[in-house]
């Protein structure tokens, strides 16, 4: 089917997720469990939202994102953050051709679709600032010239929530940027057991070659613009605002998540509804998106994190205060 007509035929929502689909029975071709993680990734994608991957060494944070991007035909990077690593080595340089006498500017690693930065927070601030505006304007400044990005756009990082030495502590606003965080655990026993079993049928072959190209870089940009088409009733903008709100009048913390948390809600519950093949959102749709877009954004008092009381608890807590609209 052509996507440029996806708009027109009725059943798009259905073809989004069947296309979908595909996409992650290809993936589970050699990733083993961690659905739910992938269906954010997915919802991301449709987003166009950046996600924080965070996790112990070992669990496949890195793994997935390159299995997402071998499923996509669309351009892939990778940047590894180290602590002397400059914000021109990411963003790119200009360069002067003593030849002919021009400035040329060579593009770094973040001109392209999909970004996979390892380790991000090792690098110190002045590196960090140089991805602020790219991530929320998708744009790059150099020597007072701007270089939009291509479209699609979607930075996905990973860190190590464990290791401090070397690692710097990434800025607020610069995690406000992120429209998910997803904490990874271990897999399961079996999960774990599938997982030797196939390394050891593969032998020699690489993971990465099991895996083949689904989307078309077109088909992913149509089915960003079909998201835009979800509805939703005013009553469920109403119980996402409240939401939102709820944080920022909590006793337990002390800062509450931002309006752009409202409107990633939004755009990630319209994307979570099109997986499902659904033209609207429904309650269930917020609530399954609200704790990877609300752990990022919301700080516990201290007395309360000395209780032992954290995000992943509390963000359903608060989510469960509010009514749910009928």
């Amino acid at each position: 089917m052509d996507t440029n007509l996806l708009q027109d035929h009725p059943e798009a929502f259905e073809n989004l997720r069947t296309r979908v689909q595909t996409l992650k029975t290809e993936i589970g071709k050699v990733l083993i469990g961690q659905e739910r993680t992938l269906d954010y990734l997915l919802v991301a994608l449709l987003s166009n939202g950046h996600v924080l991957l965070e996790g112990v060494p070992g669990i496949a944070k890195t793994l997935m994102v390159k299995l997402l991007a071998r499923t996509l035909s669309t351009g892939y990077s990778r940047i590894q953050f180290t602590p002397d690593l400059m914000p021109s080595d990411i963003t790119g340089t200009t360069v002067y051709h003593m030849a002919n006498a021009t400035f040329e500017f060579n593009k770094g690693p973040i001109f392209s679709n999909l970004i996979l930065i390892d380790e991000i927070n090792r690098a110190p601030a002045k590196t960090q600032s140089a991805l602020f505006e790219v991530m929320e304007e998708r744009q790059a400044s150099v020597d007072g010239t701007t270089y939009p990005m291509a479209s699609p756009f979607l930075v996905m990082a990973t860190q190590n929530p464990l290791e401090h030495e070397g690692t710097y502590r990434l800025p607020e606003a610069q995690l406000d940027r992120f429209l998910f965080k997803l904490v990874l655990d271990y897999p399961s026993l079996e999960e774990e057991q599938t997982l030797l079993l196939n390394a050891d049928t593969r032998r020699e072959r690489s993971e990465l070659e099991l895996i083949q190209p689904q989307l078309q870089e077109k088909e992913i940009v149509e089915f960003q613009k079909l998201i835009h088409q979800v509805t939703v009733e005013k009553k469920l903008l109403e119980y996402i605002a409240k939401i939102v709100g709820a944080t920022r009048n909590h006793p337990f913390l002390y800062l509450g998540a931002s309006p752009r948390a409202s409107l990633n809600l939004l755009h990630a519950s319209k994307a979570f509804a099109a997986l499902q093949g659904r033209s609207f959102v429904i309650p269930e749709d917020i609530k399954a998106v609200a704790l990877p877009i609300l752990i990022h954004r919301i700080y516990i008092t201290p007395e309360k994190e000395m209780e032992g009381i954290d995000e992943q608890q509390l963000i359903p807590d608060i989510v469960n205060s509010v009514e749910v609209p009928r």
